[in-house]
């Protein structure tokens, strides 16, 4: 099962596949989907590096930020942290899965007509980038709803401090 499916984001995606499916290239879309999904699943283990560098580089005030922050501060914190160079590590390894594919230059193709015309917007345009945007937005969802659960039963999270620190903010 996918680590984060890119294709559960409705946007410029849906709608770029629309156009290469209009154009004959259903099986190309399929196969870029895939593509993208498998990118996105190899990239994701690269985060735990930065986001423990993250925390072990937490000032005081980020504390007290994730502290009184609210029901995201965690996730924000890591965002804020990790985003840029995740971003920069991400990239080249999209870039080798859907290279392997053999579509991203067709579908950039493709998106650049559907961008003149209107039909495609913004990122959806080069897929390399595409990709690694909704790997991270993935990557941000995970961490989030982890925080939830979190902060919904620290006594679940296994740990004493977590415990002690989440269930204190109740």
């Amino acid at each position: 099962m996918p680590l984060y499916t890119i294709t559960t984001q409705k946007g410029a995606l849906d709608e770029a596949a629309k156009v290469m499916r209009m154009m004959g290239r259903g099986k190309d879309a399929d196969d870029l989907i895939v593509a993208m999904n498998t990118a996105a699943e190899q990239a994701v283990p690269q985060a735990k590096e930065l986001l423990v560098n993250a925390v072990k580089t937490m000032s005081l005030d980020d504390a007290k930020r994730i502290l009184t922050g609210g029901d995201n501060s965690v996730t924000d914190f890591f965002k804020a942290k990790t985003e840029g160079p995740l971003a920069a590590k991400f990239l080249p390894i999209v870039k080798l899965a859907t290279d392997r594919v053999g579509l991203a230059k067709k579908y950039d193709e493709i998106a650049g007509q559907g961008a003149k015309i209107g039909l495609i917007k913004g990122d959806a345009a080069n897929i390399d980038q595409y990709v690694t945007d909704k790997a991270l937005d993935g990557l941000y969802l995970m961490i989030g709803e982890e925080e939830h659960a979190i902060r919904q039963n620290p006594a679940a999270a296994g740990s004493a401090i977590i415990s002690k620190v989440f269930g204190a903010l109740r």
